[in-house]
């Protein structure tokens, strides 16, 4: 098919909704207002409203109120504040499609037992709090200087591939083993993660079911929300088998507003005083390495992203690092100063971003612009999370859509690190770094990396026959020899 073919049926596909929008040219980005580094986009102006997003929202935001028992457990909070602070963090994840992230934005989930193991170490109440808020501030000021001096976007191009694909293999072990040990969630809700997992497995990545969608629209709608399939039968299951209650719906007062004051006061640094100096070098360490690990998350987005893109010709995306480096640093730095959490503020929610990428290549007929499935999903999560009906009915399914989250967080980090991968060598040391950094962190993990990639990879006497006899993989295309 010719490309101005394709232009005609695109345009042909393209419904303009109910509100006028700015038009995007054949090929470019979606519509923006220039602002610095970041690129504002609004939603209902510059992209649309998608229902498949709004409706995977309603059930996917139950991974968000997740982190309420976390707050509670660790941090002693009431059950009021821990939700406000989610509400908080919620509205908080819109900056990135606002800014110009073409992302879903998340926690950084493989790094939570080291925020827990780390603040743990300090007593229940304010000094734990304050241990909270020097992590999290650091967290903050790495991103922010890696955004600023554009070191971000250059680190990412200086990584190996073998060392890029080591990282995800350690996320995505770290995701999936935290599931399956003796305190993990699948002992506790075994039946209900197994079918639920299964069914999100299936519906995400089955070849048959593929195929399925193809031949059939209701198929190819269940198909298109995502993860919302898998979480509707982990509602249903649950009680079915006892191992969780009963939803029960509440109304209360339909809306839940976020009492700030009160969260601020309980938490807040203004109020209950900053960290000593002892606190930030104690936590120093540990924000490298969640550092690290939310870098691994910017080698998934960047490869998502790139995938995505190439399957359209219609719009060009723009990640670009720096950017991404400088929105989680904003973020991290107002929840450290307002409500501090364990979660973190990462750059990508990997599970739901690889799902509305996935919907975004079926074509613009299925979803205009990437903005309009991220800049949707996240609006409605921060909307929903407010409801008293919708926190009350998944209350108690939170541990099944976190568990679902993190199995299939993992099940993409580990995909993604076998395709980038092109030697057994660089398969190996992948590998090797992998469960190194799942089994003593992130620090060894990248040192062990990088000197076995120095060590087996590099050919320091003579790299041209190196390459060419297939031990060493080439050097990534240029931009130049893309076009040719």
């Amino acid at each position: 098919m010719s490309n101005a073919t394709e232009q005609k049926n695109a345009q042909q596909d393209y419904k303009p909704g109910v509100f006028p929008l700015k038009k995007r040219k054949w090929g470019e980005e979606e519509p923006y207002i220039k602002f610095g580094p970041f690129k504002i986009r609004i939603p209902f102006v510059h992209y649309k409203f998608e229902t498949a997003e709004a409706m995977q929202a309603i059930f996917m935001c139950a991974t968000c109120l997740g982190a309420i028992p976390v707050l509670t457990h660790y941090l002693g909070l009431s059950h009021e504040v821990a939700w406000a602070m989610v509400i908080i963090n919620g509205f908080l994840y819109f900056l990135h499609a606002s800014l110009g992230d073409p992302v879903v934005p998340g926690w950084i989930t493989p790094g939570i037992p080291l925020t827990l193991a780390f603040i743990t170490t300090y007593d229940m109440g304010a000094e734990r709090i304050h241990a909270l808020i020097a992590l999290q501030l650091l967290v903050a000021a790495i991103f922010l200087l890696m955004g600023i001096t554009g070191m971000a976007r250059k680190f990412v191009g200086w990584v190996p591939r073998p060392v890029q694909a080591g990282i995800l293999l350690g996320a995505g072990i770290l995701a999936v083993f935290n599931e399956f040990v003796p305190t993990g969630r699948f002992n506790l809700f075994p039946i209900t993660i197994g079918i639920a997992g299964s069914v999100a497995a299936f519906t995400l990545f089955s070849a048959t079911f593929k195929s399925m969608r193809a031949k059939n629209r209701i198929i190819n709608k269940i198909g298109s929300v995502g993860m919302l399939p898998a979480i509707i039968v982990g509602v249903i299951v649950g009680p079915l088998v006892g191992e969780i209650p009963m939803p029960q719906v509440e109304l209360g007062t339909f809306i839940f507003i976020p009492p700030v004051g009160e969260v601020m006061r309980a938490i807040s640094p203004f109020y209950i005083g900053f960290p000593i100096w002892s606190m930030f070098v104690a936590a120093l360490p540990v924000a490298f390495m969640l550092y690290v690990i939310a870098f691994g998350d910017l080698i998934t987005t960047d490869a998502l992203t790139k995938d995505a893109d190439k399957a359209r010709d219609d719009e060009k995306i723009d990640l670009n690092a720096n950017r991404s480096n400088l929105i989680c640093g904003i973020r991290n730095g107002i929840m450290a100063l307002v409500a501090p959490y364990p979660q973190m503020s990462g750059p990508i929610w990997t599970a739901v971003t690889a799902a509305i990428l996935n919907r975004y290549k079926e074509g613009r007929k299925a979803m205009d612009s990437v903005f309009s499935g991220v800049g949707t999903f996240r609006m409605m999560t921060a909307f929903y999370i407010m409801l008293f009906p919708i926190a009350s009915l998944l209350r108690p399914v939170l541990p099944i859509a976190l568990s679902l989250t993190m199995l299939v967080t993992g099940f993409i980090c580990l995909s993604l690190a076998m395709s980038m991968c092109k030697t057994d060598k660089e398969r190996s040391i992948a590998g090797v770094m992998g469960c190194v950094l799942a089994a003593m962190g992130a620090m060894w993990g990248l040192a062990i990396g990088i000197g076995l990639y120095l060590l087996l990879e590099k050919d320091f006497v003579n790299r041209q026959e190196a390459i060419a006899d297939g031990t060493t993989a080439a050097p990534a295309a240029t931009k130049e020899d893309e076009k040719k």
